[in-house]
């Protein structure tokens, strides 16, 4: 993981961009997620929550800034893109968080350009500390599951056995705040 743990499970949601339908469904879905709908913008962390962030913009009709991981050197120079004016708030929107730390890599930028990140929405909750760490910072965040939910739903459905289930929440249990 980025925290640089092992984990004995890996989810890979970049595999959403190769699926049209599901990449829309998870994007609305995320978009549902948040029921106070009072920002100005969308900014999403890179790079997986990229094309979820462009879909909530389209569909929805809400501009969307871009946070570089790091400036290029050339033309703008800038790690935030997009039109904006300081003052603006943001909702951040994450794939997954464990420790919280890329969404708030996300987050410092934005308001050194000024603008104002107040909520963050993610699709999956790694039970790691992550979400804990950035509403003790002060932002809302909105979570479409959990990964004991997530473990649940591939139980049920014979995705994985309960000796596999078992083995993850002990890891979860013993990695927090990581």
């Amino acid at each position: 993981l980025k925290s640089g743990i092992l984990s004995p499970y890996y989810l890979d949601i970049k595999c959403i961009i190769s699926k049209p339908k599901l990449l829309r469904a998870i994007a609305e879905t995320m978009w549902e997620s948040v029921p106070n709908r009072n920002f100005d913008l969308l900014c999403s962390v890179p790079y997986t929550a990229l094309p979820i962030s462009s879909v909530m913009s389209v569909d929805h009709e809400v501009p969307m800034v871009i946070r570089r991981k790091e400036a290029k050197g050339y033309g703008t120079n800038k790690i935030i893109d997009g039109v904006y004016e300081p003052g603006q708030t943001v909702l951040v929107v994450e794939d997954l968080i464990t420790s919280g730390a890329s969404i708030m890599e996300t987050i410092a930028p934005l308001l050194e350009v000024g603008l104002k990140p107040t909520e963050v929405v993610i699709l999956l909750n790694r039970e790691q500390g992550g979400k804990a760490k950035l509403e003790a910072a002060g932002y809302k965040v909105n979570q479409v599951m959990s990964v004991f939910e997530l473990l649940d739903i591939l139980e049920s459905n014979g995705k994985i056995n309960s000796e596999t289930k078992a083995m993850v929440r002990t890891f979860i249990n013993e990695n927090q705040a990581v």
